[in-house]
């Protein structure tokens, strides 16, 4: 039975707080990490002077980031989808509902966007100025053209292994190692021609502060083809029931507002649940 919008809301409300949460606490690691890697006033900086290895140990640390909050508890409780792209890409599978999709993708900006003014409340203009520029995703030298084609096969490489990985009885447990691993190399090799987006509410929660529009729009259009593209794909290959959930990570032991899961403890036995 199809539930109402409002009966949706008052019942998947803690979900969409942690989608908020996720992508704010992302937010929040990635200002302070760029801050303290790129701010030419930074310490930091000072000792690494090669580029190369202040975006790899930047990649290390937004990978681990992604990883952690993917494996948290609430992260497995939401999906810890955290990206516009993600939950479009699922909704395109039919995994996730439109009013959840809507308000996943509201609290994925309301989060970010308060975690870049949290960051800015914080370390000022350290942050805001340039380079560190509210870490706004921008076209590298080699163009508008570059940074679209770059998002596009990053945000679908990302999904398709989300999607490969999480329907596989051998990796799905390790589903968000891969994602977070995928972040690190993107960031590492991918990033001097986008910027290393991938996620429309990620750019959008940069350059709202900032007030700098300049090519968002390859931002918030090239990560969801890219994503819907992968998800169609990998769902055409495997068939219209991969994958089972719209989670990352779908644990037996917490409920599920996408497929339905419910654990069911019983006496003298680990949780069981219905689905």
């Amino acid at each position: 039975m199809q539930m109402s919008a409002s009966a949706t809301l008052d019942s998947h409300w803690p979900e969409y707080l942690i989608e908020a949460w996720a992508l704010a606490v992302f937010m929040v690691a990635a200002g302070v990490a760029t801050t303290a890697l790129e701010y030419p006033g930074s310490w930091l900086h000072q000792q690494l002077p090669s580029p190369v290895l202040r975006r790899a140990l930047m990649g290390i640390v937004m990978g681990c980031t992604a990883t952690a909050l993917i494996h948290s508890a609430w992260g497995q409780r939401s999906g810890a989808h955290m990206n516009p792209a993600v939950t479009l890409a699922f909704w395109s599978l039919g995994k996730v509902r439109g009013s959840d999709a809507l308000c996943y993708i509201l609290a994925q900006c309301a989060g970010g966007t308060l975690g870049v003014l949290l960051v800015l409340a914080a370390l000022g203009r350290a942050f805001s100025d340039a380079p560190v520029r509210y870490i706004v995703t921008m076209p590298g030298v080699d163009g508008a053209a570059a940074a679209l084609v770059a998002e596009f096969v990053i945000s679908l490489g990302m999904m398709a292994a989300i999607l490969l990985a999480s329907g596989s009885p051998l990796l799905r447990a390790y589903t968000g190692v891969i994602a977070g691993a995928l972040v690190a190399l993107y960031i590492t090799v991918e990033s001097p021609w986008s910027g290393m987006s991938m996620n429309p509410a990620r750019s959008l929660a940069a350059a709202i502060p900032a007030q700098l529009w300049t090519s968002l729009w390859i931002y918030l259009t090239a990560p969801i083809a890219g994503m819907i593209g992968a998800a169609q794909l990998v769902g055409l290959v495997r068939g219209r029931h991969h994958p089972h959930c719209a989670k990352l990570l779908h644990p037996p032991h917490r409920p599920c507002i996408h497929c339905g899961w419910r654990p069911i403890p019983l006496p003298g036995a680990v949780a069981h649940g219905a689905r």
